[in-house]
C-alpha cells in the first residue's frame, strides 16, 4: 500500500472505499436478484415479466457505479 509519512494516500484511501461501495452494492444486488428471480417464477405471464423488469433495472443501476 503506498504511503506518504506512513499514512495511506488519497489514491489508496479512496480506492478502498470505492471497493468497499462495489461490495456492498454487489450482496444488494444478490439480495434483490434472488428475491425477485423466486417471485418471478412463482408469479405467471405479466407479473414474472414485471419482476425480471425490476431485476435488469437493478442490474444497469449497479453497472453505473
Amino acid at each position: 500500500m503506498p504511503t506518504t509519512g506512513g499514512a495511506p494516500t488519497s489514491s489508496t484511501q479512496l480506492a478502498a472505499i470505492t471497493r468497499a461501495t462495489q461490495e456492498v452494492a454487489a450482496g444488494l444486488l444478490d439480495d434483490h436478484v434472488r428475491h425477485c428471480v423466486l417471485e418471478a417464477a412463482r408469479d405467471s405471464g405479466e407479473a414474472g415479466q414485471a419482476r425480471m423488469d425490476e431485476v435488469a433495472a437493478a442490474i444497469r443501476q449497479v453497472i453505473r457505479l
